[in-house]
């Protein structure tokens, strides 16, 4: 308790009770529903889009249409070149997956990103390892594939060795970790922040008359921070795709 105002812990804003199957492996709660209703959007969303196709796209398939065409000319042209696109699919995917997911943020009586827990970023950020070995592996061959990853082109003989142990490191292990660090890490910090401007806000506002003008500021604030929070979202989602589009990029064309 800081200044009369009760904070609560962490865990108070992240965790929450099972609803279904409580103290069982298919356990749900507030954080499934989110990562179920983010699967069941994404596919309603290509659906609908999908669904009455317009020479002139307007509305939602418009707006599919665009994101399509940004994945591919600003992830996929951009870091795997033209025969990258057979992972347009599963990066769109991808992007609006994980932008639904971080979105719930700032809906209504949900107000959580599914990617402040760890499990999904990291799930998603193995699947993503195990992709881009995968094709590696079948571009270049099991050796091609590790000699290209952890070996230096052009690296003095005397410091080989400790750059491959360094670069084997970066590439096998932290990335996928790194990955899903990022997305973890920026939506739980950016939820922590709204709880805290929230907590500001009504504490101020019902403590005494004279106090109330103090709430304007924290609370014009919050709804900047919710805004920006928007930005986040989408942001984070971007980078996540843009990254995964990267490590199929090396794997699939090592001289670069």
């Amino acid at each position: 308790m800081i200044l009369g105002i009760d904070f609560p812990p962490i865990t108070h804003v992240t965790r929450w009770p099972d609803i279904w199957f409580a103290d069982t492996p298919f356990a749900i709660n507030k954080t499934v529903l989110i990562f179920i209703a983010s699967v069941l959007v994404t596919f309603l969303f290509f659906f609908v889009a999908g669904r009455r196709r317009q020479l002139v796209p307007t509305g939602v398939q418009g707006l599919a249409e665009s994101s399509v065409d940004f994945v591919r000319e600003s992830i996929i042209l951009e870091t795997i070149g033209a025969d990258g696109m057979g992972y347009l699919p599963f990066l769109i995917t991808m992007f609006f997956f994980v932008f639904f997911i971080n979105i719930f943020e700032i809906i209504p009586l949900v107000q959580f990103p599914g990617n402040a827990r760890i499990a999904v970023p990291l799930f998603l950020a193995l699947l993503v390892w195990f992709i881009f070995n995968i094709v590696g592996i079948k571009r270049q061959g099991f050796f091609g594939f590790l000699k290209s990853s952890v070996v230096p082109p052009g690296v003095p003989v005397v410091i080989l060795p400790l750059l491959v142990f360094i670069e084997f490191i970066s590439t096998f292990l932290v990335r996928p970790f790194s990955l899903a660090i990022r997305l973890f890490a920026n939506m739980l910090a950016g939820h922590l922040i709204l709880v805290t401007f929230a907590i500001l806000s009504a504490a101020i506002w019902g403590s005494a008359v004279y106090f109330k003008i103090g709430a304007a500021f924290p609370f014009a604030l919050l709804v900047a921070l919710t805004a920006f929070e928007i930005l986040v979202s989408a942001l984070q989602a971007f980078i996540f795709t843009i990254l995964t589009g990267v490590y199929i990029g090396l794997s699939m064309h090592p001289e670069h």
